[in-house]
């Protein structure tokens, strides 16, 4: 038997202008994409902005339906738009916010499960690591470097492999 530890580094900010200049803006594209969010069950409305390597700023909210399972995640909004009308463009960074009139939010919210995994899945397709920079306008922020900090055992597609 072996123990494995597990290190996760977050870099914690305490307002947005402590960010550098493009995580300021990419954090507020995430903030400006949370009012547009179609959220009138939850009223928990999520932001996400995908920088792209060419420099390209694609932003997305979350998707309510009546039916819960057909609603879809402002990260994955963003991912899969980026990915549809820029393939092969590398992801650099994601910036993900919430606004809430309902739900006071002491720290950042963080990406679920299934956004997590489309995160490491591009990861893995352009073999970088995506900068996860996570805060709400009245919460601290959060920087982590690659999806491993979310998510450290990542079910990644050479598992699959034969």
């Amino acid at each position: 038997m072996k123990t494995i530890d597990l290190h996760i580094k977050i870099e914690e900010f305490d307002n947005i202008s402590e960010l550098k200049v493009q995580d300021q803006e990419l954090l507020k594209k995430a903030w400006e994409a949370c009012d547009s969010a179609y959220a009138p069950y939850s009223r928990f409305n999520v932001g996400a902005a995908v920088l792209l390597e060419n420099g390209e700023i694609v932003s997305g909210n979350n998707q309510e339906n009546a039916a819960y399972p057909s609603g879809l995640c402002a990260e994955r909004v963003a991912m899969y738009y980026a990915s549809s009308q820029h393939p092969g463009v590398p992801m650099k960074a994601i910036a993900v916010g919430v606004k809430s009139d309902v739900v006071h939010l002491e720290d950042p919210g963080s990406p679920c499960g299934s956004c997590r995994q489309v995160m490491a899945e591009y990861e893995y397709l352009h073999k970088t690591k995506l900068r996860i920079i996570l805060g709400s306008p009245h919460t601290r922020i959060q920087i982590l470097e690659g999806i491993g900090s979310l998510l450290p055992l990542t079910f990644y597609a050479e598992g699959l492999k034969k």
